[in-house]
């Protein structure tokens, strides 16, 4: 018996010995002598010389000088790689598609072809009628409530901005409460549509949104209030207006430009995705330098055709371009842009 047990503690021995040293050790000695850059997390410096990131996970670039990578379920996290497990049936998968596609897309014949749709979104909206009915925000909180209680959650300021519309509004916060006899405290989620809806009455073709002005001291001062135009409404009523011009023919964008992938950490974008987003860095880098937008345009063209690359050395797939190498080259080229 006692042979047995000492055998087996020989055993345990060795096993956490080669296991939990000698493996490790080789694989990190072999890592570090032959593939040092990838062992180490594929981590490239910016023109500071500092680390900027990793070329295995994508960054939120939201800039107008830099190219922006594909939408994340996981708000570009590495430790919670995640899709948004929408189905193809749920309407806030098409919402979150139309709020990306407002801003950017393009009409593609007619006469204004080439030109952004976003203008006559907010025309339209300011006119604040949808389907032949008044007050345009409170349809849109009606028709998306999970989209108005997003909103409520997207920022503490907008809650903030709730709490103080309820302190002005007791009366028609009191009668929300008498409906709803089981929430007497109502937090601001819980007002977000009662909110939406008397604030399209109070606010006709206006939405509540972030502004920032200048103070006398020269610091900028951010707060809610309502507007007539902005991103926010380009965004959130594209897919309302789509609905009320559905004959308009509109230009096609990169399906990677609007789809995250199962990860939410996608590094690369398509080589088509760059280049419908490439007018946009241009011109924004071609206005930061002062320089001629055409030769901007051709050099950041360059930069694009030189990292593109396809998997197995170009045999399969589309071209890729990794969103993190190309906006530091872009950096490097035409130094830091403006805060």
């Amino acid at each position: 018996m006692k042979n047995h047990i000492v055998k087996s503690l020989w055993l345990l021995s060795a096993a956490v010995v080669i296991c939990c040293l000698i493996y490790p050790l080789a694989v990190w000695a072999i890592g570090q002598t032959f593939f040092p850059f990838t062992a180490n997390g594929s981590i490239i410096a910016g023109p500071d010389g500092k680390p900027a990131g990793s070329l295995l996970i994508a960054q939120p670039f939201t800039k107008d000088e830099y190219f922006w990578p594909r939408p994340s379920a996981a708000s570009y996290d590495g430790s919670a790689s995640a899709s948004s497990t929408l189905a193809a049936s749920n309407y806030m998968l098409r919402y979150r598609v139309a709020q990306q596609l407002g801003p950017i897309v393009k009409y593609k014949s007619g006469p204004k072809a080439g030109q952004l749709v976003a203008p006559d979104v907010e025309a339209w909206f300011q006119q604040d009628s949808y389907g032949g009915q008044p007050h345009i925000v409170a349809q849109w909180a009606d028709a998306h409530n999970a989209a108005a209680l997003g909103w409520v959650s997207a920022d503490p300021s907008h809650a903030a901005y709730i709490t103080e519309w309820a302190k002005n509004h007791k009366a028609e916060v009191a009668d929300w409460i008498k409906q709803n006899p089981g929430t007497q405290t109502p937090q601001p989620s819980d007002l977000a549509i009662l909110f939406f809806e008397n604030f399209s009455k109070q606010n006709p073709g206006k939405f509540p949104s972030a502004v920032t002005t200048q103070l006398p001291n020269g610091k900028g001062q951010t707060a809610i209030q309502p507007v007539k135009d902005g991103s926010d409404i380009q965004s959130d009523f594209f897919d309302m207006w789509r609905q009320d011009h559905a004959d308009a023919d509109l230009q096609d964008v990169p399906g990677d430009m609007v789809t995250a992938s199962g990860s939410g950490l996608d590094p690369h974008i398509t080589l088509q995705n760059a280049e419908y987003q490439l007018d946009r860095v241009a011109s924004k880098w071609a206005t930061d330098t002062k320089s001629d937008p055409g030769q901007v345009h051709e050099e950041i063209e360059q930069i694009l055709q030189a990292d593109a690359l396809a998997p197995l050395g170009g045999l399969v797939g589309e071209k890729m371009i990794n969103v993190l190498q190309v906006n530091l080259e872009l950096n490097k080229r035409f130094g830091a842009p403006p805060a």
